[in-house]
């Protein structure tokens, strides 16, 4: 054999190997791709099935006025579900859906439908048991969903917009006896901290510090309410909506707003 075959049969030996890691490369990223496109379409088609068990819920709601009749019927609720215990509603947003505090563990309803407790990617709007069932604590945080299309806190981004955010300044929430009218105060990321377990509301200081970071956030995406009629005081109830920045692990997009009318209904 010539010295130029013995040099292109090792070559060939070489190459052998190299091709052999570049094929199981390619199926890799064929197979990896395969089955992040099936994840990505199966968790869309689930936020659409929830989206439509949803808007059926949503059915038993009315446009929000003045009257202190109660727009939602949580005998029919309860029957699908009775830890529904609140229902939230933010005008110029889809956001009109019951919320749930599960009684035994607080991550259940991050992916777990309000509608009949079954899996679901969506997840719903939970509170945690930190959080009493009344709204009567200084804090209550609402997490919700971000990144389904236009379904669960997906749509708190639209808070981002200082003309959207100077349009629609108020949200609310029905229970079964209360109809509670919140003045948006602010929106802004903030980290990734967990509010109820960091902080001790309790302390009159600590949660003073945190009404000014409500008021005067710090980050560089914020929108404040200018027109407030005053400065919040430890006398104030705040209802922080929080939900996710895709792609900032670290990060959280918070809608906060203070308790401005408190109304039985019937």
């Amino acid at each position: 054999m010539s010295e130029e075959n013995v040099k292109k049969e090792e070559q060939n030996k070489k190459r052998g190997p190299l091709f052999l890691i570049l094929l199981l490369l390619a199926v890799a990223l064929i197979v990896g791709g395969a089955v992040y496109t099936g994840y990505y379409l199966y968790s869309q088609y689930d936020a659409a099935q929830r989206q439509a068990e949803l808007d059926s819920l949503a059915k038993t709601t009315v446009a929000v006025d003045d009257s202190v009749k109660n727009p939602i019927d949580f005998k029919s609720l309860h029957k699908k579900n009775d830890e529904i215990y609140a229902w939230l509603k933010i005008p110029g947003t889809n956001v009109d859906y019951p919320v749930v505090q599960s009684k035994s563990d607080d991550l259940f309803y991050l992916n777990h439908s309000a509608t009949d407790k079954a899996f679901s990617k969506p997840g719903a709007l939970y509170t945690e048991s930190k959080n009493s069932l009344d709204f009567t604590d200084r804090v209550t945080v609402i997490y919700g969903h971000n990144g389904y299309k236009d379904i669960m806190f997906t749509e708190l981004h639209k808070f981002e917009s200082e003309s959207f955010f100077d349009k629609y300044d108020t949200f609310y929430i029905y229970t079964e006896d209360s109809k509670l009218t919140y003045k948006i105060v602010s929106a802004f990321k903030y980290d990734n901290r967990h509010i109820l377990n960091s902080m001790n509301f309790q302390i009159n200081q600590v949660y003073l510090d945190f009404l000014n970071t409500v008021q005067k956030p710090e980050s560089a995406l914020k929108n404040v309410r200018k027109d407030l009629d005053k400065s919040l005081t430890i006398n104030d109830n705040i209802v922080v909506l929080s939900t996710c920045i895709q792609h900032q692990a670290s990060n959280r997009f918070l809608v906060c707003g203070v308790l401005v009318k408190n109304e039985k209904t019937n």
